[in-house]
């Protein structure tokens, strides 16, 4: 009897409460995948293999560019990433950086992406660049870091 009454002030408090259980919070990748207008990263992100690694413990912070921005490349430069996917993971891998920057922790400086390559970043009051692009959306939250909406794709430098 003693346990079927506190089994039962158990699910009055969790009822009064709604601390069943604690939300599980969604990787970066989710996030992105979410995001309607980051259908088109999200669908090379899982071309490119890197969907998985954003899926992991991380932290991670993601200069996600909207589909307008990816509508802006040359149809040429565009067909070029989809068809070379060592390419396409190069400049996409630039859009990420380890570790989890929210805008107000951006400092002007530059930062190493996962390709190995420094991204330049700026703030001024609200306004961030990253590079070119300019923050459209930032501090996406997720589990395993955070998401900016950028208004251009980044190119990384050529290496020689």
């Amino acid at each position: 009897m003693f346990n079927r009454r506190f089994f039962s002030l158990a699910l009055i408090a969790v009822a009064v409460t709604g601390c069943a259980s604690v939300a599980t919070p969604v990787s970066v990748a989710d996030s992105i995948a979410k995001n309607p207008s980051l259908s088109t990263f999200n669908g090379l992100l899982a071309q490119a293999g890197l969907s998985a690694t954003l899926q992991g413990a991380g932290p991670f912070t993601v200069f996600a560019p909207s589909n307008d921005a990816f509508k802006a490349l040359p149809a040429k430069t565009m067909d070029d990433l989809t068809q070379h996917p060592d390419k396409l993971k190069s400049v996409l891998s630039y859009h990420l950086v380890p570790g989890k920057l929210a805008a107000a922790d951006i400092k002007n400086s530059s930062v190493k992406t996962l390709n190995g390559a420094p991204v330049a970043l700026a703030r001024a009051g609200d306004f961030v660049t990253v590079e070119q692009a300019v923050v459209q959306s930032a501090d996406g939250q997720a589990g395993n870091g955070v998401v900016h909406v950028i208004d251009s794709v980044l190119l990384p430098p050529h290496k020689k």
